[in-house]
């Protein structure tokens, strides 16, 4: 196990939709347990494969004392909805009040290849929301509402990591936008 560098917002990889996991192998579960400890150290509630530069379908998360992963997610949301702070490892610093399900039922894998359901509201909900979207190429701010989003690409510029060429920000490509459905 180790501890990775985490890929910061503009590298490609974070836009990418990454690949489903289909071989649950001895690699497979190094990667969940670089992940976890990654995640551990940084330390964040949640942690996406692309954000150590690895497009397949796996991510960790830390939520309410509770350490997990879960392999190719499928989600079920909620119609409720919540609203509260969200931040990013890949955005070091930055927090904006994101929309987000309150609650989720994610069914997927674990390192092994056993079948998973994983059910939550409000944190775990949010996380699980957010760490999926990363395996859809999708960012929390691509959330944010057309004023928010300004706020934070200014926001990401005026970071000592920011400074490179003007990220893409896209919208959301879900009909949905972030909603529940």
């Amino acid at each position: 196990m180790a501890i990775q560098p985490i890929r910061l917002f503009g590298d490609p990889v974070l836009r990418a939709t990454a690949k489903p996991v289909t071989v649950f192998d001895k690699e497979l579960r190094t990667l969940v347990r670089d992940l976890t400890e990654t995640m551990l150290d940084a330390p964040g509630a949640g942690l996406a494969a692309p954000q150590l530069g690895v497009s397949l379908r796996v991510f960790t998360y830390h939520v309410d004392g509770v350490t997990g992963h879960l392999i190719n997610p499928d989600l079920s949301l909620s119609e409720d909805e919540q609203e509260g702070p969200e931040g990013c490892l890949s955005l070091p610093g930055l927090r904006y009040d994101t929309k987000r399900a309150y609650g989720v039922v994610a069914k997927g894998f674990n390192m092994y290849g056993d079948p998973v359901t994983l059910e939550g509201t409000q944190l775990l909900a949010r996380c699980i929301q957010h760490e999926t979207d990363h395996l859809d190429g999708i960012i929390f701010i691509d959330r944010l509402d057309r004023e928010q989003r300004k706020a934070a690409l200014k926001a990401i510029r005026d970071t000592d990591w920011g400074g490179g060429p003007a990220p893409v920000v896209k919208a959301s490509p879900h009909s949905t936008f972030g909603a529940a459905r």
